[in-house]
């Protein structure tokens, strides 16, 4: 059974920086995409970016790019997300996703974590 975890969320200032992590496991991954995702109250769940199996394809929201770095550790199953410069309107909960092993980064997405909460305050 797949099984994603996440991890590293928390309450941070505007300005400052967050790590999350996500370990994924149960089966083997390779050419597996990873990705993150975000919902805000009231708003619906947003793509904020993916990097397929070797990390040499990424993908970044226009609202994250140049702030937020994806990468990944495939020897561990991990992916993380650096996020820095970070704004309240980057308050949201974190869901790491797991691709379908066609290594496309954007998906279809077909196991996911149970979130993590990330706050920044003005």
């Amino acid at each position: 059974q797949v099984q994603v975890v996440e991890s590293g969320g928390g309450l941070v200032q505007a300005g400052g920086s967050l790590r999350l992590s996500c370990a994924a496991s149960g089966r083997t991954f390779r050419r597996y995409s990873m990705g993150w995702f975000r919902q805000a109250p009231g708003k619906e769940r947003e793509f904020v970016t993916g990097i397929n199996w070797t990390g040499g394809n990424t993908y970044y929201a226009d609202s994250v790019k140049g702030r937020f770095t994806i990468s990944r550790d495939n020897a561990k199953n991990t992916v993380y997300l650096q996020m820095n410069s970070l704004k309240p309107e980057d308050t949201a909960v974190y869901y790491c996703a797991v691709g379908s092993g066609n290594d496309n980064v954007f998906g279809p997405y077909n196991y996911w974590g149970q979130g993590t909460q990330v706050t920044v305050s003005s």
